[in-house]
């Protein structure tokens, strides 16, 4: 049987942290906690659970506080806990048997990632499959019979364990700190952060959110290295921040350019609203037509969803108030948009 250390990092966490651990404890063989500088009892919760906490002075990087979180491990695998998470019975059980029969040439192992639909930050998938269990000390391999090589690629373990993300509150203000500090700093973003800037702005940004992202998204599209799925998230981001601001003329700039090279469901859905806006609900529908069922999303997958089905709905509920003539036909249209809502909402919550 392999032995598995719990490995976290936390701050002000002390309402979550004992759900969290009494769920895990059971399943490690050691629990090790660094604390980035918590104000409340979280140190005195996780006291309760190992004598393994240090401290960690934040600097704004989760990287560094996980590297060195990581360092204070002994066990033969690392599971990486977020204070939110917890396991239930059944997938315990699973994390237990797999402790049994893991084979050690495994090097990472991925888990099913549950989560909360209405605090979802950055992730458009109700569950999806992510690394969560590490090999601690990684052995080098050659592979290949002739003109061999170092195998650099990890062996990846595809679980069925499910991990629950259950958090109170969002995350997206600290996130957006992060990011704004770095670019402010002058650091520049990988193609990776900033598509999650992207992802999470359109999930839970507030409007002065994105009035402070869109100059950084700006700069991203006349950077060379900026390459075309880069400039139709960036597009996308603009055009929010021009709707939002009243910009009309940069508003339809940026729409357009997305349009001119590939349209997404996002922009789709900004002009619809656009239009909503200005009671012009007949060229509204016309888009989130387009949003629902002739476009794909890039960032956020309900502008493909429940974004357009609900607004169309809204749409014909008001034209059927301003064209009696159609009031009948276009009822009926809103009825069957609230349906097709419901049932999508039905889906995710089974």
């Amino acid at each position: 049987m392999i032995s598995v250390s719990l490995c976290m990092i936390v701050k002000n966490e002390e309402r979550v942290l004992a759900r969290c651990l009494d769920s895990f404890a059971p399943l490690v063989d050691e629990i090790v906690i660094v604390d980035t500088g918590s104000t409340d009892g979280t140190k005195a919760v996780a006291a309760r659970y190992t004598d393994k906490i240090y401290d960690f002075s934040w600097i704004g990087d989760f990287a560094a506080a996980r590297n060195f979180a990581f360092s204070k491990t002994s066990c033969d695998y690392i599971y990486s806990a977020d204070a939110d998470e917890m396991i239930d019975e059944e997938n315990a059980k699973l994390f237990l048997a797999l402790k049994e029969v893991m084979d050690p040439q495994v090097e990472m192992v991925q888990m099913w990632y549950v989560n909360r639909h209405d605090l979802r930050t950055t992730d458009n998938f109700e569950k999806d499959l992510r690394p969560k269990l590490f090999k601690r000390l990684r052995s080098f391999v050659w592979i290949d019979p002739v003109h061999e090589s170092v195998r650099l690629d990890p062996l990846v373990f595809d679980s069925d364990i499910e991990i629950l993300h259950m958090p109170e509150n969002s995350h997206s203000g600290r996130d957006f700190k992060i990011f704004v500090n770095r670019l402010r700093a002058g650091d520049k973003l990988s193609a990776k952060l900033m598509h999650m800037y992207a992802t999470e702005l359109f999930l839970a940004g507030t409007d002065s959110d994105f009035y402070e992202a869109a100059p950084h998204f700006e700069n991203r599209i006349y950077d060379a290295s900026c390459d075309e799925d880069g400039r139709m998230e960036a597009y996308c981001v603009l055009a929010r921040a021009a709707r939002l601001k009243g910009e009309v003329n940069a508003f339809f700039k940026w729409c357009l350019k997305n349009i001119s090279i590939r349209p997404c469901a996002e922009i789709c859905c900004e002009l619809g609203h656009y239009y909503f806006d200005a009671k012009d609900y007949e060229e509204a529908s016309v888009w989130f037509i387009n949003a629902h069922h002739e476009t794909e999303a890039i960032l956020k997958a309900d502008a493909a969803g429940k974004e357009p089905v609900s607004m169309l709905a809204a749409c014909y509920e008001k034209m059927a108030g301003e064209h009696p003539e159609m009031k009948e036909a276009f009822l009926k249209m809103a009825v069957s948009y609230k349906a097709m809502l419901n049932e999508m909402k039905n889906l995710v919550s089974s």
